[in-house]
C-alpha cells in the first residue's frame, strides 16, 4: 500500500478542521437544552403487595424503559445529545458567521473540499443519531398504558381485583423515578368444568383426551392454562382424524361473580360445529373423524398444479400409487418407507409433519408438498397427495485457500467436492472430496531450488444411507420416526516434507438417530485409524524444545566428538540418537539417579511415542441433548457425552490366535502395536439470558482416556490439549500444561482434562458486541507411563494446578457467522512457583490474542 505525501498537507488540515468544527457544534448543544422543561425518566420501580420486584421479568411489560447505562452513565444518550437536528443549517451559519471564514477555508482547502466538509459533518451527525438513544421522557399516556398492562397481566393470572397506582418521585437535574404499586387481592380459582360439544364424534374424542387435561377444578384461573389446554385439544383432535378442525370452534365460557364475593368460577368447554359457507349460505357441519383411504405419490413434480396427464406411468406398491414420468429412478420401497401417512388410519398432523421432515432429511428432494381432499363431497374418506421434486443428481464445488504457518512460508490449497444423489436408487448420497496443498519452506533444502518443496494430498469418500444398515432389523428399537441414518466413510492423506511425513488412513461405520427433537445419538460401530510416520528421522527438527534440552545436556556430558557438528551442536538425527543411546547404556558420566539422565530418558520415551505408528480400531457412543427451542432461545442447556472403547476386540483376537509379543509385551500387526484404551468425556453448556441482548454462558468439560492391556499410553491423535481460542484463551493452543510442567514441549498433551469457562456477552453498538470471560482448566497425565510428578494428577491436591485466564473480547455479527477477537491474560499460572501463581501480568505485551469464528460455546 502506498500514498502520496504531497496530499497529506491537504488531508490533515481537513481532518483537524472537521474535528474542531464538530467539537464546536457539540459544545453548543447540551442535554439540558434537549430536556427543556420535561423530565427524563431515570428509573421504573415495580412494587407488588409492598414487595419490591428487582430484575423481575414483569419490568419488561413497561412500554418506556430508561436509557441504557454503562457503569451508571447513559453513553448512548450522550451520543444522541451530541447530534443536531439541522446539521446543514448549523454548518452554513458557522461558515458565514465571520466574513472571511469561508474565504480562508476555501483558500486552505478548496471550494470543493469545503462542500465535502459539510457532507462529512452531516454523515458524522447521522452516525451520532443512529448509534445513540433518543431521551426517554416522563409521559402520562405511557404511564396509563403501563398501568393497563400490569393490571391485565395479573388478571390473566386470576387476580381480577388487581389495582395499580402510580407515584412519581422527582429527582435533581429534572429526572424522575416512576413507582408502580400493585395490589392484587385474592386469586380466583376454577370451580367446575363441564362441556357442551355438538359433534358426537368430537365428544367421544374429548372424553378420551380429558384424562390428560391441563385445567382442573381447584386450579388457579390463569389464561395461560386455558391457552395450553386449547392447544392440547386442537393437537389431539387434528392427530386423531379431525383434519379440518378450526381453532375458533373451541372456546371456554366462564361466569365471574361481578360482586367479587365468590372467587370460584365454573367453566364450560364449548365446541361448535364447522361453519362452512356455500354460496350465500353458512352451513353448520358436524365434525367427523376422517380416515386416509387412498395415497398418491407424484415423483418429478413441480407442485400440485401438475396435470395428471403429464405423468406417463404409474404403479401400485403396497398401499401407495406412484406416478412418474419416464423411468422411475427410485426404488418404490425407498420412496414409501419415508412416508408416515398410512392407509385406513385417521388423519394426523404429526404423521404429516414427520413425512415432511423425513423427506427433507433425505437431501434428495426440494421441500415436498402434501395435500388432502375428501374422496367425495361430505365424505369422511380422504385422499392424500404427496408431491416430490428431485434435486439435481450431481453437484460439484471448489475451494481455494492461502495459508502461512511456522512449518511453511506460504501455501496454496485447492479442494474439490463431488456429490451423487440417489446413487443406488435408494435416496443414498455419495460425496467424494479431495484436497491438495502445495507449500514452500526455506528450512527445507532442495537440490533444484524448487519453489514448492512440501505438499499434502488427501481424499475422502462418504456414503450416506437414509436408514439403519445393520445385519439385524432394528425397527422396533430405532423406528423411522427417529430419522435414522447410516454413514460409511473412507479417508486417506499423505504428506511430504511436513513434520514426520505422516500417512493417514481412516474409516468409520456409523449410525445416527434422534429419539426426540432435543436429543441425538451417534453410534460408531467401527472407528478405524492408521497412522504411518515415514520420516521419523526428522523428529528433532520438528520438536525443537526436546532437541534444545537434549543439546544442552550433551554440551555438558557428551564425550563422543562424532555426535556434534562444527557449531558444537548435536547432529540431527545421528548425533542426537547416538547420544541418547550412550546415556541410557551408561556410557557417559550420567547415572540413573541424575536428573539429566531422567530428562534424557523422558525425551527418548516421548520420541518413541510420537514417532510410533498407530493402529486404532474401536467403537464409540455419543449422546447430545440440547434444550434450545430455536435460534432465538438464549436460555437453554446442552449436555454432550461420549464413551469410546478401543482395541479390546482386536487384541482379544490376537491373543486367541497366539500372536507374538514385542519386547514391551505388546501384540503387534506387521510391527505396529494396536492401541487399547477406554475414553469418556462429558461437556455441559448453560446459557442464561440476563437481559434482552445480554447472555451469561457457562461451560464445564471433563475427559479422560485410560490405556490398558496392549498399551501404556494414548495415541497423540486421541489425547487432550489445553489453550487456544476455544479453550483457555490466556494460553496459546498446546502451550498449557500438563500440570505444573511449564509447557516443556511444542505440543503439550495428556490423557486427562478439566476445563471451565464463564463468559458474559453484551451489546455495544449495533452488530458489535463485547464479552468478559474467565477460563480455567488444565491437562494432566494419569494412569499411564508418565512418572514425572509435575505432569501427573495424583489426587485432589493437584487441582491447585488449574490455570485461570481472564480477559475481554469484541465480536462482530455478520448474521451468518460471528467474527471473534479475544484478549486473554494469565491470572493463575500453575507453571510458576506457588507463591507467584496468582496475580498475573496484565500488560499488553503479555496478553494472548485470539481470533475465532462463532462463539466458543
Amino acid at each position: 500500500m502506498s500514498f502520496n505525501l504531497s496530499n497529506l498537507k491537504y488531508s490533515l488540515p481537513k481532518l483537524i478542521i472537521l474535528f474542531c468544527f464538530c467539537l464546536t457544534i457539540i459544545g453548543c448543544r447540551t442535554t439540558q437544552d434537549i430536556i427543556g422543561d420535561q423530565y427524563l425518566l431515570d428509573r421504573n420501580v415495580v412494587i407488588k403487595n409492598e414487595q419490591l420486584l428487582k430484575k423481575d421479568p414483569l419490568n419488561l411489560l413497561l412500554v418506556d424503559q430508561p436509557n441504557s447505562k454503562v457503569f451508571g452513565i447513559p453513553l448512548k444518550l450522550r451520543l444522541h445529545d451530541l447530534a443536531n437536528p439541522y446539521p446543514d443549517s448549523i454548518f452554513d451559519t458557522w461558515l458565514l458567521k465571520k466574513p472571511k471564514r469561508k474565504y480562508r477555508l476555501e483558500k486552505l482547502l478548496s471550494a470543493k473540499q469545503v462542500k465535502e466538509l459539510k457532507r462529512y459533518n452531516g454523515k458524522f451527525n447521522n452516525w451520532l443519531k443512529s448509534y445513540g438513544e433518543t431521551p426517554v421522557f416522563l409521559d402520562s399516556s405511557t404511564i396509563t398504558k403501563n398501568t393497563k398492562r400490569l393490571e391485565q397481566y395479573f388478571k390473566n393470572k386470576g387476580y381480577f381485583d388487581t389495582h395499580v397506582s402510580v407515584e412519581k418521585i422527582i429527582l435533581p437535574k429534572q429526572k424522575v423515578t416512576v413507582e408502580y404499586h400493585i395490589k392484587t387481592d385474592k386469586q380466583y380459582t376454577i370451580d367446575s368444568i363441564s362441556r357442551n360439544i355438538t359433534s358426537p364424534s368430537l365428544d367421544s374424542l374429548y372424553q378420551n383426551a380429558s384424562k390428560n387435561q391441563i385445567i382442573s377444578a381447584g386450579d388457579p384461573f390463569e389464561i395461560d392454562r386455558f391457552e395450553a389446554e386449547r392447544s392440547r385439544l386442537i393437537n389431539y383432535f387434528r392427530n386423531n382424524g379431525v383434519y379440518n378442525f378450526q381453532q375458533n370452534s373451541l372456546k371456554f365460557t366462564a361466569a365471574i361473580d361481578s360482586t367479587g364475593f365468590d372467587s370460584r368460577i365454573p367453566v364450560i368447554v364449548e365446541i361448535a360445529n364447522l361453519q362452512k359457507r356455500e354460496n350465500d349460505t353458512l352451513r353448520s357441519i358436524p365434525y367427523l373423524i376422517h380416515k386416509i383411504k387412498k395415497i398418491n405419490l407424484y415423483v418429478n413434480s413441480s407442485g400440485e398444479l401438475d396435470q395428471l396427464s403429464s405423468y406417463t406411468d404409474s404403479l401400485d406398491y403396497e398401499d401407495y400409487t406412484i406416478f412418474f414420468k419416464g423411468k422411475l429412478k427410485y426404488r418404490p420401497k425407498a420412496l414409501t418407507e419415508v412416508i408416515f401417512i398410512k392407509k385406513d388410519s385417521p388423519y394426523s398432523d404429526l404423521e404429516r409433519s414427520l413425512t415432511y421432515r423425513y423427506i427433507s432429511n433425505l437431501r434428495n428432494f426440494k421441500y415436498p408438498s402434501i395435500s388432502y381432499s375428501p374422496l367425495k363431497n361430505d365424505s369422511s374418506d380422504l385422499l392424500a397427495n404427496i408431491y416430490l421434486n428431485p434435486k439435481k443428481r450431481f453437484s460439484m464445488g471448489f475451494d481455494l485457500d492461502l495459508s502461512h504457518s511456522n512449518i511453511q512460508d506460504f501455501g496454496i490449497s485447492l479442494g474439490t467436492s463431488f456429490a451423487i444423489r440417489n446413487i443406488f436408487r435408494g435416496a443414498e448420497t455419495l460425496e467424494i472430496s479431495a484436497k491438495n496443498t502445495l507449500g514452500s519452506s526455506s528450512d527445507i533444502a532442495s537440490i533444484n531450488s524448487e519453489l514448492f518443496n512440501l505438499y499434502e494430498l488427501g481424499a475422502d469418500i462418504k456414503l450416506r444411507i437414509p436408514r439403519i444398515l445393520f445385519p439385524i432389523n432394528l425397527e422396533n428399537v430405532i423406528p423411522k420416526r427417529m430419522n435414522p441414518t447410516t454413514d460409511i466413510t473412507l479417508g486417506a492423506s499423505l504428506q511430504q516434507n511436513i513434520g514426520l511425513d505422516k500417512q493417514y488412513f481412516g474409516s468409520s461405520y456409523q449410525v445416527k438417530w434422534a429419539p426426540n427433537k432435543m436429543a441425538k445419538v451417534s453410534f460408531k460401530i467401527i472407528d478405524l485409524e492408521f497412522i504411518n510416520n515415514q520420516n521419523t528421522s526428522n523428529y528433532f527438527n520438528v520438536y525443537r524444545n526436546s532437541f534444545d534440552k537434549l543439546n544442552s545436556i550433551a554440551g555438558q556430558y557428551n564425550n563422543n566428538s562424532s555426535n556434534i557438528n562444527n557449531d558444537l551442536n548435536l547432529i540431527i538425527p545421528e548425533g542426537a540418537t547416538t547420544f541418547i543411546d550412550e546415556v541410557l547404556s551408561d556410557k557417559t558420566a550420567l547415572t540413573p539417579e541424575d536428573l539429566q539422565y531422567q530428562d534424557v530418558n523422558r525425551i527418548r520415551e516421548r520420541q518413541n511415542r510420537l514417532t510410533a505408528n498407530n493402529l486404532i480400531i474401536g467403537s464409540s457412543l455419543g449422546i447430545n441433548y440440547n434444550s434450545q427451542e430455536n435460534i432465538l432461545d438464549e436460555s437453554f442447556f446442552q449436555l454432550q457425552g461420549k464413551l469410546s472403547l478401543v482395541g479390546s476386540l482386536l487384541n482379544q483376537v490376537l491373543k486367541s490366535s497366539g500372536a507374538d509379543k514385542n519386547e514391551l509385551g505388546q501384540y503387534e500387526i506387521d510391527g505396529v502395536a494396536p492401541s487399547q484404551h477406554i475414553k469418556t468425556e462429558l461437556n455441559f453448556i448453560k446459557h442464561w439470558q440476563t437481559s434482552v441482548n445480554s447472555v451469561l454462558a457457562f461451560r464445564a468439560f471433563g475427559g479422560i482416556a485410560i490405556p490398558f492391556g496392549n498399551a501404556q499410553s494414548i495415541p497423540f491423535s486421541r489425547s487432550y490439549f489445553s489453550g487456544g481460542s476455544n479453550d483457555n484463551r490466556a494460553w496459546r493452543a498446546y502451550r498449557l500444561g500438563p500440570g505444573s510442567s511449564n509447557s516443556l514441549n511444542e505440543f503439550n498433551e495428556a490423557n486427562f482434562k478439566l476445563s471451565f469457562n464463564l463468559e458474559y456477552r453484551f451489546p455495544i453498538v449495533r452488530k458489535i458486541k463485547g464479552a468478559l470471560f474467565i477460563d480455567a482448566g488444565n491437562i494432566w497425565n494419569v494412569l499411564d507411563d508418565v512418572d514425572d510428578p509435575t505432569f501427573r494428577f495424583d489426587g485432589l491436591k493437584d487441582l491447585n494446578e488449574i490455570a485461570v485466564g481472564t480477559g475481554f473480547g469484541l465480536r462482530y455479527d455478520f448474521n451468518f457467522f460471528v467474527f471473534r477477537f479475544d484478549t486473554g491474560f494469565k491470572t493463575h499460572n500453575p507453571a510458576l512457583s506457588k507463591s507467584l501463581r496468582w496475580g498475573g501480568d496484565y500488560s499488553i505485551k503479555s496478553a494472548v490474542f485470539n481470533i475465532g469464528i462463532n462463539y466458543p460455546f
